[in-house]
C-alpha cells in the first residue's frame, strides 16, 4: 500500500499549528508538526518529508534560516512559507533563497491545499526525472552494450575518444549488432546529452516522405501540409541527428543530404530559403559503402563526409565469448520485464547458443532468450529455444558459416573452448580438466584468442 506524503510544520503559535495538522491530516496527508526551526531541521534530517510548510517569523532560528538550513541537506526541498500580509517582502526573499511558495496568513484553506499539492507534483516530477537520468544512464553508457572480447573493447575506446568531438561518425555493421545503441552511447557520452537524439531509418520511408522528415517543408508544400514542419535537423538543434541506414537513400536525395553535412543547412521543401541548424550527424549503414561507392550507386564526396570516424561493430559469431555473458544480461532483464525470478540455464542449451551462427546477431540473440523464459519452466532448456537454434544442439558445430565456407580447425577449437568455459561458468581450471589440458595451455589458447 502506498504510503500518504509527509508534510513537516514548523509553526510556533500552538493554535494555528493545530489548525494546519488538522486540515493536512483530514485531507490525507501524514503530518509531523513542531514550535521551532531547530526541531524542524532534525525532523527533515531524520524524515522522508514530502513538504516542509514553515512560519517566517519563529524566536530562535526563523523560517529564512530553516530554509536556508534545508535546502544545504536537500537542494530539491520543497518548502513553503507562511507570513503576514504585512511580511510580504519576506516571502519574496525566501522565494529568491529557493522557497517553492508562500502564503499570508489569513490563508484560505483551499489556497494552502492547492499549494501542498503543487508541491508534491513538484516532488513526483524530480523523482521521475531522477529515476530517467539514472535509466539513461543505465542504457546509454556501455553498460547495455554487453561484451569482454577485444573486439568489442576497440568500439568502447574508440566510442569513448569520439563522444566529446563533433565529427561525423559511420558506424558499419550487420542488422541486429546494436548501431543505434552506440549512436546513442556516443551522444548520451558527449556534450550535446542535454539535447534531443532525433534518429530516423532512412530505408523505411519513401523518398518524398524521407525529404519532408528531414528537411522540413513549409505549409502548402504539397497535398497535407498543412502547416510548417522543421525537420529532423532542426529539431535535433543543439543534439544528434542519427540516420539508420543511410545506404538505402536515393541519388537525389544524397545530394540533399552532401549539402546539409557540408553547410549545416537545410531548404524545406516548398521553400527557397535555406535554414541553418547545429545538430552532430551520425549515420548507420550494413551496406559496403566502398563497395557501394565503386560500383556508382553512393557518392564518394557524400561517403567521405559521413565517414570522418568509421566504427565497425563485430557480428556476434565473431564474439562468441561474448554470448555467455549476453544471455544472463537477457534473462535478468526478460525476469525483470515479467515481474518473475530469473532462471538457470542448462550447459546444453548454453551450448546451442554459443554454436548457432546468429544470423540476426545480438538482436536474434535478446528475442530468443525472451522465448526460451517464457515458454520454460525452472531452467531454460533446448527446448524452449527455436527451432533454429535448437538444432546445434545436437553435439557439433554448425559445418558452415553463413558466407557458406566451413570453419577452420582453429574455429572450431576456439567455439569448443568457448562453450566448455561458459558450461563451467568461467572456471578455467575445471574447463582445463573437461578440455583435457593444463591450466597454461588454457591460459595461452585463450590469449591468442585476445580474451586474456
Amino acid at each position: 500500500m502506498k504510503t500518504s506524503p509527509l508534510i513537516l510544520i514548523a509553526e510556533d503559535e500552538d493554535l494555528m499549528r493545530a489548525i494546519l495538522t488538522r486540515l493536512l491530516e483530514e485531507t490525507g496527508y501524514r503530518v509531523l508538526s513542531v514550535a521551532n526551526a531547530e526541531e524542524a531541521l532534525e525532523k527533515f534530517a531524520a524524515e522522508d518529508v514530502a513538504v516542509t510548510l514553515t512560519d517566517i517569523r519563529m524566536s530562535g532560528m526563523d523560517g529564512l534560516a530553516l530554509l536556508d538550513n534545508i535546502k544545504d541537506i536537500d537542494g530539491e526541498a520543497l518548502v513553503i512559507v507562511m507570513t503576514a500580509y504585512s511580511s510580504v517582502d519576506s516571502a519574496v526573499a525566501a522565494l529568491r533563497s529557493g522557497a517553492y511558495d508562500y502564503v499570508t496568513k489569513p490563508f484560505v484553506n483551499e489556497d494552502l491545499l492547492q499549494s501542498v499539492k503543487n508541491a508534491i507534483r513538484q516532488r513526483e516530477l524530480f523523482r521521475e526525472n531522477r529515476a530517467l537520468r539514472r535509466e539513461l544512464d543505465r542504457r546509454y553508457s556501455f553498460s547495455e552494450i554487453i561484451g569482454t572480447s577485444e573486439s568489442l573493447q576497440a568500439v568502447f575506446r574508440l566510442v569513448e575518444k569520439v563522444a566529446a568531438t563533433n565529427t561525423n561518425i559511420l558506424i558499419e555493421g550487420e542488422s541486429g549488432t546494436g548501431k543505434e545503441l552506440v549512436a546513442r552511447a556516443i551522444h548520451h557520452n558527449s556534450p550535446r546529452s542535454d539535447h534531443s537524439f532525433v534518429a530516423i531509418n532512412c530505408g523505411a520511408l519513401p523518398e518524398t516522405l524521407l525529404e519532408s522528415e528531414l528537411f522540413g517543408h513549409v505549409k502548402g508544400a504539397f497535398t497535407g501540409a498543412v502547416a510548417n514542419k522543421p525537420g529532423l535537423f532542426r529539431a535535433a538543434q543543439g543534439g544528434t541527428v542519427f540516420l539508420d541506414e543511410v545506404g538505402e537513400i536515393s541519388q537525389a536525395m544524397q545530394v540533399r543530404l552532401l549539402r546539409a553535412v557540408q553547410e549545416h543547412e537545410v531548404t524545406p521543401v516548398g521553400s527557397s530559403a535555406p535554414v541553418q541548424f547545429d545538430a552532430r550527424i551520425i549515420c548507420a549503414t550494413n551496406r559496403d559503402l566502398e563497395k557501394e561507392v565503386a560500383e556508382g550507386r553512393f557518392r564518394e564526396d557524400l561517403f567521405y563526409r559521413l565517414n570522418v570516424i568509421e566504427i565497425h561493430l563485430p557480428p556476434l559469431r565473431e564474439r562468441r565469448e561474448d554470448i555467455p555473458l549476453l544471455v544472463r544480461h537477457f534473462i535478468a532483464r526478460t525476469a525483470r520485464e515479467q515481474g518473475r525470478e530469473e532462471k538457470a540455464i542448462e550447459q546444453q542449451a548454453m551450448s546451442a547458443l554459443i554454436n548457432y551462427n546468429w544470423p540476426g546477431n545480438v538482436r536474434e540473440l535478446q528475442n530468443a532468450i525472451e522465448r526460451a523464459f517464457t515458454l520454460s519452466g525452472d531452467c531454460i532448456d533446448t527446448e524452449s529455444l527455436p527451432p533454429r537454434v535448437r538444432d546445434s544442439a545436437a553435439g557439433h558445430f554448425e559445418t558452415r558459416d553463413p558466407d557458406g565456407l566451413r570453419p577452420t580447425l582453429e574455429e572450431i577449437e576456439r567455439r569448443y573452448i568457448f562453450e566448455t568455459l561458459a558450461g563451467v561458468n568461467q572456471d578455467k581450471t575445471r574447463a582445463a580438466n573437461i578440455l583435457g589440458i593444463d591450466l597454461s595451455t588454457l591460459y595461452r589458447k585463450l590469449k591468442r584468442y585476445d580474451v586474456v
